[in-house]
């Protein structure tokens, strides 16, 4: 099994024609992007989180398996030259790190504090969110993040860097997917609980635990009853690059985990969340 393995689309191509896929890391057929030894002594996989590009330089959040679902730790790798070549450049932190809560992560940059956001959770979709930031310049330095978190309770609550961290997205968070969106921050992510895909929209990071908006994207269902808002086993909804709040488009896989097929990816498109998130009077 070759994984992880990276696509690239058509970057002309409007959204609303659905990507297309034009080439690969490695050449025609997909490579993956760093060769390591597949064994279950210790690690059997490396799985994504996010990608995030500071300056020249993308970073790629990894989940080693230890036997999948159990992540043993976590890495960053890198890339210089547009996601054609990689590196395995950081080990960051223990499976156990802040008690199983920081091994999936997705991730944005603030366009001008500095800092990277990241919404992490566990792999397990047992778990719910936290919020983590660190110094843009600082991504590759597991010491310099930091836990947002409250004290004290009810009006006597207080919010702040440096705190243990307090869960700012409820239920059974699964993928997700962290996005600055026409300024306003948005998450979409798999309600593995309530087994469908949503979206949290707000005005920033600290405040996705009080969102603008919350809504149901895509439900899931049994095989055999899908439509446009139905999709039977599906996880991982990711927003695509050049999406407005008036026209998001989505990324979202499926698959048939009984038969072995399908297992693919789909592309969705959400209009009106902007008019959504107008006070109705």
């Amino acid at each position: 099994m070759a994984l992880p393995v990276g696509l690239y689309a058509d970057p002309k191509r409007k959204l609303k024609h659905g990507l297309e896929w034009i080439s690969a890391v490695g050449g025609e057929t997909a490579e993956e992007l760093v060769e390591y030894p597949h064994d279950s002594d210790p690690v059997s996989t490396i799985l994504p989180g996010d990608v995030i590009t500071i300056g020249d330089t993308m970073y790629l959040w990894m989940m080693l398996n230890h036997g999948f679902g159990n992540v043993g730790s976590t890495e960053i790798w890198t890339s210089t030259d547009s996601g054609e070549t990689w590196e395995r450049t950081a080990e960051m932190f223990a499976g156990d790190h802040l008690d199983g809560f920081s091994q999936q992560c997705t991730w944005a940059l603030h366009p001008t504090d500095g800092y990277v956001y990241l919404l992490t959770t566990g792999f397990q979709r047992d778990k719910e969110a936290i919020l983590q930031r660190v110094k843009q310049d600082a991504v590759l330095d597991p010491g310099a993040y930091e836990t947002w978190g409250a004290t004290g309770e009810g009006e006597d609550q207080q919010w702040a860097w440096g705190n243990d961290p307090t869960p700012v997205v409820g239920g059974q968070v699964g993928e997700m997917c962290l996005r600055i969106v026409d300024g306003a921050w948005v998450l979409t992510w798999f309600n593995a609980g309530l087994y469908r895909a949503d979206v949290l929209i707000a005005d920033s990071p600290t405040e996705i635990q009080s969102p603008r908006l919350a809504e149901t994207l895509l439900w899931g269902c049994n095989w055999g009853q899908e439509d446009d808002e139905r999709v039977a086993q599906l996880y991982g909804p990711y927003v695509l690059p050049g999406s407005t709040l008036d026209d998001l488009h989505l990324l979202c896989s499926q698959w048939n985990t009984g038969e072995g097929w399908p297992y693919h990816v789909q592309q969705y498109r959400v209009e009106g969340l902007r008019r959504a998130m107008e006070p109705r009077g």
